[in-house]
């Protein structure tokens, strides 16, 4: 029971957080009316600063009971969200308010990932965390399936701050979830009353670095994500700018190829099951990256748009069955007691990584064009898999 409760927060969350899939961009270019280097800037800045005030949040939540914290973090995502729907109604909303709500958001999203799985981890015996990240998986495949539809059909009718407001309530709704998994949650071991000493905010990376198949899959998976990400907000403005789509027809575009993720992530299970942890890993892990590169060939129209979905398709239906595998030998290798501070500086690094990426190819494509930044992404991604590790688990 209290996994469904973790699980029915997690769903309710997500759904919301893909209501308002690129909220912040699309408010940017729509209300605010700003070009492809502040959309980029707002992506990279937000991300950035709220990774660094993470980083002694990682550390300090290992000493804390984890769904006290989760609940926090969900309640501060809720307000600090809800601030930007209050600034557009009294006609004061700006391009700095957004910029530190989503520091803000950044900064408890990481919070709230190290300490959901260390949870998880404490939650299951190892033999079921992989059926737990395959359902979390499917789940979150399923929520961006139904969620950028409702979410552009909302700004279409309703405003483009509506999605805004869905995404805090269900923040709001994901602490009631948690609340209500019951039971009592042990203190940690080894609590210090003392404080964090300094050497503590690199206790994650200490761990990571130090372990040969953790090393190999965090810089794979660090560098893959940020490639991805460095160009979402290019193909943003690409999209609803010069190749004139219309919001409903963009959120569609990235919403049915995630009917691959949920049939990857059905997947993972059997074919872990019959071929092995690390074949899935090096196999899918290598094909999730030969779809990007085809977004070069991006254009109007609507031949342009069934080429995203194609692409967004491949993907992430590689992806789908990739990240739930992975998740779990994350897990597996990590013991329980560092759990938080290696989640916690795994997204750090993560989201420094997009923040940096996105920036430089907002500038790469304010000095040559969108499309071709995209497809220099595009190309380097191709190497990537040269790091995943090459070790059974």
């Amino acid at each position: 029971m209290p996994f469904r409760w973790l699980w029915g927060a997690y769903a309710t969350s997500l759904f919301g957080t893909w209501v308002a899939f690129d909220a912040f961009p699309l408010i940017a270019v729509l209300v605010l009316h700003v070009g492809p280097a502040q959309v980029s800037l707002l992506a990279a800045v937000g991300v950035a600063v709220g990774a660094l005030v993470a980083v002694p949040l990682g550390p300090w939540v290992e000493f804390r009971r984890k769904r006290p914290v989760m609940v926090a973090m969900d309640l501060v995502r809720c307000g600090a969200l809800l601030t930007v729907p209050v600034a557009y109604a009294l006609g004061v909303l700006s391009f700095g308010q957004l910029v530190i709500v989503a520091v803000v958001v950044a900064a408890a999203d990481i919070t709230f990932t190290a300490a959901s799985g260390a949870c998880l981890k404490g939650l299951l015996p190892p033999s079921q965390l992989l059926v737990a990240n395959g359902r979390f998986e499917s789940t979150m495949w399923t929520a961006s399936v139904l969620g950028p539809p409702l979410g552009g059909a909302a700004i279409g009718l309703l405003g483009p701050v509506t999605t805004v407001v869905a995404n805090a309530a269900s923040f709001l709704l994901s602490a009631v979830g948690i609340r209500a998994m019951g039971g009592d949650e042990p203190r940690p071991e080894g609590v210090r009353k003392a404080g964090l000493r300094v050497g503590d905010l690199l206790d994650g990376w200490r761990f990571i670095l130090a372990d040969p198949a953790l090393r190999a899959l965090f810089l794979n998976t660090v560098l893959v994500s940020g490639l991805i990400m460095a160009t979402a907000p290019l193909v943003a403005v690409l999209m609803l700018g010069d190749l004139g789509f219309a919001p409903w027809q963009y959120a569609l575009a990235f919403a049915v190829p995630c009917l691959g993720g949920l049939v990857g992530s059905r997947l993972s299970r059997p074919l872990v099951a019959r071929y092995g942890q690390r074949r899935i890993m090096l196999t899918f892990g290598t094909l999730r990256v030969c779809w990007p590169v085809g977004m070069v060939f991006l254009h109007s129209g609507t031949t342009g748009l069934v080429l995203v979905m194609g692409v967004q398709f491949g993907l992430i239906a590689c992806m789908g069955v990739f990240n739930p595998v992975y998740a779990t030998y994350r897990l597996q290798h990590t013991p329980a007691d560092r759990v938080a501070r290696t989640l916690s500086a795994w997204s750090v690094s993560s989201k420094l990584t997009v923040a940096a990426l996105t920036a430089l190819w907002g500038l790469l494509a304010a000095l040559t064009t969108p499309l071709a930044a995209i497809g220099a992404a595009g190309v380097l991604i191709l190497a990537t898999p040269l790091l995943l590790p090459r070790t059974e688990a």
